[in-house]
């Protein structure tokens, strides 16, 4: 019997189609899921960057970073304080909801159970961890059963590279911890491309943090340097800011750190421990071309936090002000639209935003309890996304210092909420895209009431988020008393007393 043409055709396309299409294997997942390389530092402020406008840094690899890819410019911790911060970044969540920070307690193990390194592990990522892990977990420690590859340490680490027991088979070639977490993130990417699977490599500089200790090898770099002071360098520039401020440590350490009498030696030492992550990012970049991974792998580089250096005559961190509260943030995805054209991206961003990114990156679910927006979006158009507002928050040191900030593309609005024999609750409100330097408190301007009330009634909004979400544990109910502007003080002593 012959079989029509017409039949023949139909099966000749079938043919065709089933040698073309085939369904997606486990390869072709592994392949299409991005590696990730979360890099950050320790207390670096956006004035350490070349690609942030200050031509005294020496950061080449840094900046070509922020060329290759998107350089933020509003990007902020929401607390400004190492292990809060990273608690944050973990999680994706407001200090309130991850219960974690200095003299406030651990973080609970059912809080960790959803951070992205064990997220991304449970979805077949190889993750690896060096440097200050930042946080203790209740039962379980510094974690490192739950990383592949295990170069943490505890509390601030050390300098010294031999004196880190994960790290110390780096410590003959590298005695500097700093390039050691280089020669680790190498190895790491190494090793996974061996094993064929996606990674998440995620590495946490004790540089530039004090007490500064420069690797020697980069003496030359900054020897004799002169650097040009930014324009609200000084005490008399912080005159207009809260008493408040003033009674923690960052404001004799302007003094104490020497920034009022040795500012060029200060920050030789301090660029010069940014200079060596800045080789420590071209090792681990050169590693990921060398593999032949580099364009399926996002870098991502940014700070725990800001750092003051003599603005407003203050030192240090912790403050809502801009010095430390807004850091680098520099993200490469070779496969983002804006990579290779050198743009920036001013809209508002934190640091809860990068465990949804991370798990966006994966193809995973973002799960409703993280307060943070994936930055994919604005790799795709800069223009469009980031957050409409953002709480920033001080819960380290005397009660006196502690303060909610609440954050828009352009106002910031703090209220310190502590008052006594000295001194009585303030607000600050500054327009920051008019006053970048935060020179003037519109607060108590009569022109402002407009501005001021708006912010009011957001910062609000923040204080009810924080009676609704934050945790029972660790001490912070009672901040939503403390943080309440509509609740004088004289009806706050039996909070402050507990």
């Amino acid at each position: 019997m012959q079989i029509p043409k017409s039949l023949l055709l139909i099966a000749a396309c079938l043919w065709i189609h089933a040698t073309q299409v085939r369904p997606l294997d486990a390869a072709d997942a592994e392949i299409s899921r991005p590696n990730i390389v979360f890099l950050f530092a320790d207390d670096q402020c956006t004035y350490s960057v070349g690609c942030y406008g200050n031509q005294d840094a020496i950061t080449p690899n840094m900046d070509q970073l922020a060329h290759d890819g998107l350089a933020f410019d509003r990007h902020y911790n929401t607390t400004a304080i190492c292990m809060a911060s990273r608690a944050n970044v973990f999680t994706g969540m407001y200090e309130y909801k991850t219960g974690c920070n200095f003299t406030h307690g651990d973080m609970h193990a059912d809080v960790w159970a959803k951070s992205y390194p064990v997220l991304l592990r449970q979805a077949g990522y190889l993750t690896g961890f060096a440097g200050k892990f930042g946080i203790v977990v209740a039962g379980k420690g510094l974690c490192e059963e739950d990383f592949d590859f295990w170069g943490g340490g505890p509390g601030q680490t050390n300098y010294s590279t031999a004196k880190n027991g994960s790290m110390q088979k780096y410590a003959k070639d590298y005695p500097h911890s700093t390039l050691s977490y280089g020669a680790f993130g190498q190895d790491v990417i190494r090793e996974s491309v061996k094993q064929d699977k996606p990674f998440c490599l995620s590495i946490s500089f004790k540089a530039p943090h004090k007490p500064a200790t420069p690797d020697p090898r980069f003496n030359d770099v900054y020897a004799g340097k002169k650097f040009t002071k930014p324009a609200n360098f000084g005490r008399e520039f912080g005159e207009h800011l809260s008493p408040q401020s003033k009674t923690g440590r960052q404001y004799p350490r302007f003094i104490e750190w020497n920034y009022d009498s040795d500012y060029d030696g200060e920050m030789a030492k301090y660029h010069q421990q940014v200079h060596g992550i800045d080789v420590a990012v071209g090792m681990i970049r050169d590693e990921l071309t060398a593999q032949g991974v580099a364009d399926n792998t996002v870098v991502i580089y940014t700070s725990d936090n800001g750092y003051i250096c003599g603005s407003h005559g203050y030192g240090s961190k912790v403050l809502p002000m801009e010095e430390s509260s807004r850091v680098p943030l520099m993200i490469y995805d070779p496969r983002s639209p804006v990579s290779g054209k050198r743009l920036r991206c001013d809209r508002l961003t934190g640091n809860i935003d990068f465990a949804p990114t991370f798990l966006e990156l994966a193809g995973l679910p973002v799960p409703s309890n993280m307060d943070g927006k994936s930055l994919l979006g604005l790799l795709q158009d800069p223009d469009q996304g980031g957050h409409d507002q953002m709480a920033f928050m001080n819960l380290f040191g005397p009660e006196s210092n502690s303060s909610l900030t609440c954050l828009t593309p352009q106002l910031k609005y703090t209220y310190w909420w502590y008052g006594d024999d000295q001194m009585d609750p303030v607000e600050e409100l500054f327009d920051l895209q008019n006053d970048p330097l935060e020179l003037t408190n519109l607060a108590s301007r009569s022109g402002s009431k407009t501005m001021l009330d708006q912010m009011r009634r957001r910062y609000d909004q923040e204080v009810a988020r924080w009676n609704d979400q934050a945790v029972g544990y660790n001490d912070y109910r009672r901040y939503g008393v403390h943080f309440d502007r509509n609740i004088p003080i004289s009806e706050k002593s039996d909070a402050m007393a507990r």
